[in-house]
């Protein structure tokens, strides 16, 4: 494989593992996720509930035993989105694309062991995009506004960064842009972030200093803060383990959702230029922490807890990114790919492939407005 490809299959298969390790443990806290596994989380670990199916009725997922989430279920939508698209996405190919992705076609759904729509399983800030562009016909460019303001456009958003490898401004723009169909506020701005971050870990050369670097360049408002504030405080811990509290303790004037994560007030994950989400300063934290390593990078997020899927995914992309595929550990992936029927490879080389194709067409259009700008010159 090119560099490209290697790190192109990093990222998406590195955040399909995150997500997957994390499903088992998403909503719960450290203390209790050691009490369940009898320790820590160190691999791949059946669900929190043995009868899973019924411990949440409006969950009734099979998180754990290598299921992948919706979060990678829409990554690999919007990598299918791009194949289709064939150059940069905007609001419009949310509303052209992915949601025909979304309610179109049955596929295998791990959580569900069945197939499903998509759309039957996402969340509701998900389902939010079938509503207001296939049946409120709403313009794109502002259908994410009313949206639930989560991780739900950022959690996606790797490809972005993959598609603009080494160019996180170009990235941030495009990332900023395609969520405004899906999210407004914070849960827009991270989507941005996360892409840029993954767009710098795609560089040669790059380290998680300058992915963490780029983010807060680029970061607005109380996303920008909270990179900052959790990201100092991760730089006081040699290891994961130890870390929760201080982290928490960083993010949390930030952070809308309660420290008892499923008992939300009424100011949970409304539009604010103060607030973040939690997940993405947390996977940047982690991934300071680990020193890059992807191992070290989920591991420490899904013993985190709380929305450990995303935290892991997100950190997990760009751990992915920087180190390759070889990064991510053969045997998580083999078996995350069997548990889950996905090819977790395939997707990785087709964003790479279409990333090259971008970049072409991106150096024509340079070159011929350079031309054009020169007579004006004369």
């Amino acid at each position: 494989m090119t560099l490209l490809q290697d790190k192109a299959v990093g990222a998406i298969a590195g955040a399909a593992v995150g997500d997957a390790l994390g499903g088992a443990t998403e909503g719960w806290t450290p203390e209790q996720i050691r009490e369940r596994y009898d320790g820590w989380v160190t691999g791949i670990v059946p669900p929190y509930f043995a009868d899973w199916r019924n411990a949440r009725p409006i969950a009734p997922y099979h998180k754990g035993d290598g299921h992948v989430t919706d979060d990678t279920l829409m990554t690999h939508a919007l990598i299918r989105v791009y194949e289709r698209a064939g150059g940069h996405l905007d609001a419009y190919a949310a509303a052209d694309h992915l949601v025909p992705e979304m309610m179109g076609e049955k596929r295998w759904i791990p959580e569900l062991e069945a197939e499903a729509l998509p759309l039957q399983r996402v969340f509701l800030a998900e389902k939010w995009l079938v509503l207001r562009l296939h049946y409120g016909h709403i313009d794109p460019r502002e259908a994410g506004v009313g949206n639930i303001v989560n991780c739900g456009a950022a959690m996606y958003m790797a490809p972005v960064g993959v598609v603009n490898a080494a160019d996180p401004d170009g990235a941030y723009a495009e990332a900023i842009e395609l969520a405004g169909a899906h999210q407004s506020s914070y849960g827009r701005e991270a989507a941005g972030v996360f892409a840029a971050a993954v767009a710098e870990a795609m560089r040669l050369g790059a380290t998680p200093d300058s992915v963490v670097a780029t983010a807060i360049r680029l970061a607005k408002d109380g996303t920008r803060a909270a990179v900052e504030a959790v990201c100092e405080r991760a730089r006081d811990f040699a290891q994961w383990e130890g870390s929760f509290a201080g982290l928490r303790e960083a993010v949390r004037p930030y952070d809308t959702v309660a420290d008892t994560y499923r008992d939300q007030g009424l100011g949970a994950r409304r539009p604010s230029r103060t607030h973040s989400i939690e997940e993405l300063p947390l996977a940047l934290a982690f991934l300071l922490i680990a020193g890059g390593d992807y191992r070290e990078t989920v591991l420490g997020a899904v013993n985190y807890g709380r929305d450990a899927d995303s935290i892991a995914s997100m950190g997990g992309a760009i751990a992915g990114a920087l180190g390759g595929t070889d990064a991510v550990p053969a045997d998580w992936r083999r078996e995350i790919s069997t548990a889950s029927r996905l090819d977790l490879e395939a997707p990785g080389r087709a964003i790479a492939a279409v990333a090259e194709r971008v970049h072409a067409a991106d150096v024509e259009r340079r070159r011929t407005h350079e031309q054009a700008f020169e007579g004006l010159l004369v």
